[in-house]
């Protein structure tokens, strides 16, 4: 098989093919961010209303809105599985460093449940959402998630100084600036790009 010798300006179109490509691939799944965006925004404040305003014990109930995700991401990644066209690079190192993410979370979940989850569970799960959406924004080059994620790890710093109560509204910033708007903001970029 014969080897290729690419110039350097055919070598930087196909790199950024690749990542035009990925950045459509991830517009065609900003589904997952939105709805686990919206899903971990209505817990956070959720949580926090049925605290406050309703004085419910369990309020920490509205957490289980994630069997919810879980659910629709395996389906619709089933689904999306059987349509895939083109595997990129950076798509796969996309799909490992949300997989590794999830993995992350739960791993999380399972020393706090150890521990306590009284302090510093929104601050760790924050400074989560930035280092993905940060590492995403990087791979697919869309600045908005970069600054998402660097914002929530700020809001992660932040949360840690005030009243666990609190940081459930920091947590909903936190997925508001770096889940939410971005996906809505590469949605329409994507969108418009291609008209």
């Amino acid at each position: 098989m014969q080897e290729e010798n690419f110039s350097p300006a055919e070598s930087l179109k196909l790199i950024q093919s690749m990542i035009d490509k990925t950045k459509q691939g991830m517009s065609d799944k900003s589904i997952y961010y939105l709805v686990w965006g919206w899903i971990t925004f209505i817990a956070c404040t959720g949580q926090f209303i049925l605290k406050h305003i309703y004085n419910y014990e369990k309020h920490y109930m509205v957490w289980w809105l994630v069997v919810v995700g879980i659910v629709f991401s395996v389906y619709y990644s089933i689904r999306d599985g059987k349509k895939s066209r083109v595997k990129t690079y950076i798509g796969d190192s996309m799909k490992y460093l949300w997989i590794g993410m999830g993995i992350s979370y739960f791993v999380l979940s399972m020393i706090l449940s150890e521990f306590g989850w009284d302090k510093m569970v929104f601050p760790f799960f924050m400074m989560l959402y930035g280092l993905g959406t940060f590492v995403s924004g990087g791979f697919i080059q869309f600045r908005p998630l970069i600054t998402g994620g660097i914002i929530a790890s700020a809001l992660a710093i932040g949360a840690a100084y005030v009243d666990y109560d609190y940081q459930m509204l920091f947590g909903a910033a936190a997925i508001l600036v770096s889940y939410i708007i971005p996906a809505y903001m590469l949605r329409n970029k994507i969108k418009y790009s291609n008209q």
